[in-house]
C-alpha cells in the first residue's frame, strides 16, 4: 500500500459517499484509476466495508459502558453468545484480569441492568464490572497514515 491508497482511505474515512471522479481529484488521479485503486484495497481486505456512523444518542442509546467480564474457562468460543445481544456492539477477548471486554449502548442504565444479567447468563461468565461513560471527548477511526 502506498501514500496514495492511504490518501485514498484517508478521504474515504471522513466520507465513504466521495464519488470516484472526486477521489480523484483529491489524490491526483482519473476517475478510472481512483476506482481500481478502491477496487483492490477492498479485494486485500483493506477496506472491510461502507457503513454510516450514526449518532447513537439520536437513536435513543444515550448510555455507553464497557464491561470487564470474568469467567471460570476459557471464553475464546463464546462469540456467537456476546453477538446475540444487541446491546454489545464490541466483544473483545482481552489479557489481563478478565477475559472479555465488550462495548454496551443502552438506552438507559436500567436497561444496562438488564443486558448485565444476560451476560452472566452465558456459560462461563462468573461476574462483571461496568464502567459508564460519562462523556466522551473523541472517538477516531484507525488512521490509514
Amino acid at each position: 500500500m502506498d501514500h496514495i491508497d492511504r490518501e485514498l482511505l484517508a478521504h474515504l474515512q471522513q466520507d465513504a459517499t466521495l464519488s470516484y471522479a472526486a477521489l480523484g481529484r483529491a489524490v491526483g488521479l482519473s476517475t478510472g484509476a481512483a476506482h481500481e485503486r478502491v477496487r483492490k484495497l477492498r479485494e486485500r481486505g483493506v477496506i472491510r466495508r461502507t457503513t454510516v456512523d450514526v449518532d447513537p444518542e439520536a437513536l435513543g442509546s444515550s448510555v455507553l459502558a464497557y464491561v470487564m467480564v470474568d469467567s471460570i474457562a476459557w471464553m475464546g468460543d463464546s462469540a456467537q453468545s456476546f453477538a446475540a445481544l444487541p446491546e454489545v456492539v464490541e466483544a473483545h477477548v482481552i489479557a489481563g484480569s478478565a477475559s472479555i471486554l465488550v462495548k454496551v449502548r443502552t438506552a438507559d442504565t436500567g436497561q444496562l441492568q438488564d443486558v448485565l444479567r444476560r451476560i452472566h447468563a452465558i456459560d462461563g461468565v462468573s461476574g462483571t464490572r461496568a464502567t459508564v461513560v460519562l462523556e466522551t471527548f473523541f472517538e477516531r477511526p484507525v488512521s490509514p497514515r
